[in-house]
């Protein structure tokens, strides 16, 4: 990769991604627009962040009304903004304590030492190891890339911190074969994000409950990408009636703002005692507020529904999309609105190039492994956005088939 221009006042920002020279200057609901005046329907929402569109009235407003009253005060302090929403979470999930944070790698660090701190406090310090899947993605710190045991990941960061094992995604009697007497809890995404769109069967995650339980480990969940309604309910796991002991949360909570949290019943949460663990931004009053606006949106009445949905007509179009042009996309997975289109890579299709086509046609995605394009838009699309969004799809399905005729 060549070094930035130095002359460039992207020169001085570290070369830590492959930016798209792309400048955006504005967005309202599903669109955004460049500096150039162009329009994109966004169909990536900043990596499932974006949940509500961009600058939606409900958030603007919350944003705006505490920005003009307080923005920060440290967690020594009681913060009714962060009581309230905690509140929220509890009487809508499974949890009974909420601790908030600015991040989903924030939240899985945060998860990690709960589960090791349940097991110390009943007598029990041997008891540290997890057990996670094979493809998954829970963040860039050295904690999170260890846990996930991806070797893209890792390159370089080595020696990888101690306390993980690897097991497929989906097979149960590895995950069981993995459980030793050091095996404190199962980590695992009910649909892997970074990994490919990979959705877990709700089978596989009724059978992690139920080890879980023999074993008297704790079942965690990463629910930072998948969750906070990008399932069409709030959280993914509930379409497999289970309940987690810990699940972290981020994006898309916050709708736009950083803000993650880690779920967990009491029993679980009891060994986070004072000066156990903090942050210094997570919970402030400004991301309360936000917060709080996101999940007056998503417990209306029927938006859920509605999530449901659209997402069950995307994924009708989707299929069809498949089956009229497999020379380009061989299939359809995912969940709600959290869908991959798998490029076939048999025929030379390679998705960072479909994601670049959809993009100058001006639909915005993005990529994953198992050469995949993830589909992630905003919760709020119509169906005249996934119209818009298949005519694109459809138009660079054409142009690659007839690239490839021409040679």
């Amino acid at each position: 990769m060549s070094a930035p221009d130095p002359k460039s006042e992207s020169a001085h920002v570290m070369n830590t991604y492959a930016r798209s020279p792309i400048q955006f200057e504005r967005g309202e609901g599903v669109y955004l627009t460049d500096r150039d005046g162009r329009r994109y329907l966004d169909f990536y929402a900043g990596i499932a962040v974006n949940a509500l569109g961009h600058a939606h009235p409900h958030l603007v407003a919350a944003l705006t009304a505490q920005a003009e009253k307080l923005w920060h005060v440290a967690n020594l302090y009681r913060i009714p903004e962060q009581e309230r929403l905690a509140t929220r979470y509890c009487e809508t999930s499974f949890a009974d304590r909420v601790f908030f944070c600015n991040s989903g790698a924030e939240a899985l660090e945060g998860m990690i030492k709960l589960a090791r701190r349940y097991h110390h406090m009943r007598g029990n310090p041997q008891k540290y190891r997890i057990i996670t899947c094979e493809g998954a993605f829970h963040g860039r710190t050295m904690t999170t890339i260890s846990a996930a045991n991806n070797p893209k990941y890792l390159d370089g960061f080595g020696p990888k911190v101690e306390g993980f094992d690897s097991a497929p995604f989906g097979d149960m009697n590895a995950v069981r074969a993995a459980i030793q007497d050091e095996t404190a809890a199962i980590l695992v995404e009910p649909i892997q994000g970074e990994g490919g769109i990979r959705p877990a069967d709700l089978r596989f995650l009724r059978e992690l409950r139920a080890a879980c339980d023999e074993y008297g480990l704790l079942l965690l969940l990463d629910e930072v990408q998948c969750g906070a309604g990008r399932t069409g309910k709030l959280w993914a796991h509930q379409w497999a009636d289970i309940a987690p002991d810990a699940l972290a949360a981020a994006k898309g909570v916050g709708g736009g703002f950083p803000m993650g949290a880690i779920l967990a019943t009491e029993a679980a949460a009891e060994g986070l005692s004072p000066g156990t663990h903090g942050t210094t931004f997570g919970g402030n009053p400004l991301a309360m507020a936000v917060g709080d606006a996101v999940m007056d949106v998503l417990t209306q009445e029927g938006f859920l529904d509605e999530v449901d949905r659209v997402a069950r007509r995307l994924w009708r179009k989707l299929e069809d999309l498949c089956a009229a042009r497999p020379e380009v996309y061989s299939s359809t997975r995912g969940a709600g609105l959290m869908l991959g289109l798998v490029c076939n890579e048999a025929a030379g299709v390679v998705n960072a190039d479909v994601v670049a086509r959809l993009r100058d046609h001006g639909l915005l995605t993005v990529g994953a492994a198992q050469n995949v394009v993830r589909l992630l838009p905003p919760l709020i699309i119509e169906d005249s956005h996934v119209d818009e969004a298949l005519s694109i799809l459809e138009t660079v399905a054409r142009e690659i088939e007839e690239g490839r005729n021409a040679a």
